[in-house]
């Protein structure tokens, strides 16, 4: 049924055909309307930095540099001459790694897409340059001195594989559960980090770097069955280089493991020395701890309190609750890092960023099993805490990309 018009309906139609209406004086052209700016928002949920995740970080950095300092200055007085040789290091590389982080949370994450595997060809360069540098006493060839700080290879490497399988993962993450592209890129890209490290020899590196790896492949949706393989691989590997003696260096770091404090001969109260005495720190620690500075084993009797064993001196001044306190802050900071990056948009920013938390509480536990003496005596630092320069700027840079995440996820104001 024809719809009906009336005169005026009719009328009013044909005027409007022959003559348009004209736009209201005071209307601009849309190509002449002054382009507004978007207010950019410094501090903001969703819109700037995560406002909790960036106050967690600055208290554990701040925490870390009074424990590195408070465990370091009686051997830095004793090797140095200068109580504050250590610290007013650390506070320059701290420096310098918060001017790397805010610096790098200005950068759009999506530009690592590309340069991801640039990434794993310069982290894979830099460790083959570290082994050609000669080294007294056929020493651990780990670092590049660049004079006011070293440069620890692995460091770099830990980034590079993150970025790497984060940029993988993303683009085929539909055909992971194929051997052409979830199982022989890992193969490969495993197999040259590995025996460089190994060249080293660096066998923390590897752990750390293969849990990594099989924590972004998990993500990636690699099958189980490839991880269960994978681990039986290298648990034959292991056997067969240990008992061919390739192993040395590795084995050599596991005399003592366990018997810290069941000595029987010289030869092991010698090995386990360092072990020993952090176990002495923790629990002469106690419930509340002996208050900050007055620990004891850090006058000579830890070695290096300030390396990889500062969380022995924490748990001796601070106490069991101090100790507690202190961890649980590093698990709400990876909590809060995973919950803003697994909001991410894209599934590149998703595992990036997981993989960047993962590996914080990945060396934390590590280095905690390490110090108690549930793993054996090997180079894992505490994230924020231990003294180094590489380290330090590392982990603050890559702070940045959860935060440069941080400003584009879909995560409530809280």
């Amino acid at each position: 049924m024809l719809p009906s018009y009336t005169n005026y309906d009719l009328k009013s139609f044909s005027e409007r055909k022959r003559k348009p209406e004209a736009p209201p004086q005071n209307r601009i052209p849309v190509h002449k309307r002054p382009r507004t700016k978007k207010k950019f928002k410094f501090l903001a949920i969703g819109e700037g930095l995560d406002l909790t995740f960036l106050g967690l970080l600055m208290l554990l950095l701040v925490i870390g540099l009074i424990m590195m300092f408070s465990a370091s200055y009686p051997y830095a007085y004793h090797r140095y001459g200068d109580s504050y040789y250590f610290i007013k290091k650390q506070v320059l590389f701290a420096l310098l790694g918060l001017a790397a982080m805010f610096a790098v949370s200005f950068v759009d994450y999506h530009y690592y897409h590309k340069a991801a595997p640039f990434a794993m060809a310069a982290a894979w360069l830099l460790m083959f340059i570290v082994l050609l540098i000669p080294t007294e006493d056929n020493a651990p060839k780990r670092w590049l001195n660049l004079g006011i700080f070293s440069i620890q290879a692995s460091e770099v490497c830990k980034l590079a594989l993150i970025l790497f399988f984060a940029n993988w993962g993303s683009i085929y993450y539909k055909k992971m559960h194929t051997l052409k592209y979830g199982v022989m890129p890992a193969l490969v890209v495993l197999g040259v980090t590995g025996l460089l490290l190994y060249l080293e020899p660096h066998y923390s590196g590897i752990v750390i770097c293969l849990l990594i790896v099989a924590f972004m492949l998990f993500l990636s949706g690699l099958p189980m069955k490839y991880f269960i393989i994978a681990g039986g691989a290298v648990a034959l590997l292991v056997l067969l280089l240990a008992t061919t003696g390739k192993l040395t260096y590795a084995m050599s770091r596991m005399d003592g493991w366990g018997q810290a404090l069941e000595y029987t001969t010289n030869e092991m109260w010698q090995t386990t020395w360092q072990t020993r005495n952090s176990l002495y720190a923790i629990g002469s620690g106690g419930m509340w701890g002996l208050g900050l500075g007055q620990s004891r084993q850090k006058y000579l009797y830890l070695p290096e309190p300030q390396n990889d064993f500062v969380f022995a001196i924490v748990c001796e001044e601070l106490g069991f609750i101090g100790a507690a306190i202190v961890l649980t802050l590093f698990a709400i900071l990876v909590y809060r890092g995973i919950r803003i990056c697994s909001r991410a948009k894209d599934m590149f920013g998703r595992l990036l960023g997981v993989g960047l938390m993962a590996q914080i509480g990945l060396q934390v536990v590590l280095n905690v099993l390490v110090i108690t003496d549930w793993l054996p005596n090997t180079g894992i630092s505490l994230p924020f805490f231990s003294y180094g320069g590489s380290s330090m700027i590392m982990l603050l840079a890559q702070m940045g990309i959860v935060l440069n995440i941080s400003r584009s996820a879909n995560i409530a104001k809280e």
